[in-house]
């Protein structure tokens, strides 16, 4: 158990689809006051509830992840597969505790940094400056040790001028690009990636590749969602292909993108 870095039991997501969103004021009203009445019906008429119609979606639900076990040694960089819906995400967030499994469990040995989506993490007002220093505090780093790679943090996000402008006025590149690098230079033992190299600018996904080799040379854990096929295979020796939230196959990385590609032929390769 001492060279695991992850290792998850059992793991599984479950989301109910009988909640519909409401994005006006009003509607949210409506429906708080159309409840009101039928909870006041239907105790004052005992035969209402045996006539009182299900809604269509009524305890359907989805399994996001079912029954998903598997390690990761320290120092190995899995790849993750599937397509979309197929709960890589999902897996994601539960390792990095942004969202809980319904059963199951996931142990984690060692800090784990995340870049899930573009921005996660990042506070629209605050600057990049501020929102580096957030992001190690999140880590449980001290000031100190943030500032000792602060420098590289931004060198090597090329965001110059926009260091002290709120994030919010960030493109979604340059967002990537700040996110990726606090990721990376702020040490995490284990590092969750998903889809970090869809940044368009090719020679910074080109360097980002080149960090994340670095990374797993020096012997921290990467986990790596991808669609691109050469990436994976570059980074990766092992991939986990996921079909409906289910493991269908965890072994060799060529042999995992074969089976995913023969169900997946606009894959990027």
């Amino acid at each position: 158990m001492g060279n695991i870095a992850i290792r998850t039991v059992n793991l599984g997501k479950l989301f109910y689809l009988n909640q519909k969103k409401r994005g006006k004021l009003r509607e949210t009203l409506e429906e708080k006051i159309r409840l009101s009445l039928k909870h006041l019906f239907t105790a004052l008429s005992p035969d209402a509830k045996k006539n009182e119609k299900k809604h269509p979606f009524a305890n359907k639900h989805i399994w996001a992840l079912k029954n998903v076990s598997f390690e990761v040694k320290h120092g190995e960089a899995v790849g993750i597969l599937g397509h979309n819906g197929a709960g890589k995400s999902v897996l994601l967030k539960i390792l990095s505790q942004v969202t809980k499994p319904t059963e199951g469990y996931a142990e984690i040995h060692g800090r784990v940094g995340a870049m899930l989506e573009v921005g996660t993490g990042f506070h629209p007002e605050l600057t990049g400056r501020e929102n580096i220093y957030l992001s190690g505090a999140i880590l449980g780093m001290t000031r100190r040790e943030i500032k000792t790679k602060f420098d590289e943090i931004v060198e090597f996000s090329e965001i110059g001028d926009l260091l002290d402008m709120p994030i919010k006025y960030y493109s979604s590149g340059m967002q990537g690009r700040l996110a990726f690098a606090v990721a990376v230079h702020l040490e995490p033992e284990i590092l969750l990636i998903d889809e970090v190299l869809a940044i368009e600018d090719i020679s910074f996904k080109e360097k980002c590749l080149s960090k994340l080799k670095e990374i797993v040379r020096e012997g921290r854990t990467v986990l790596f969602v991808s669609h691109n096929m050469d990436s994976l295979k570059t980074l990766c020796n092992r991939a986990i292909l996921l079909e409906r939230g289910k493991i269908v196959f965890d072994g060799d990385i060529k042999k995992a993108i074969s089976k995913y590609l023969s169900g997946n032929p606009d894959a990027k390769l």
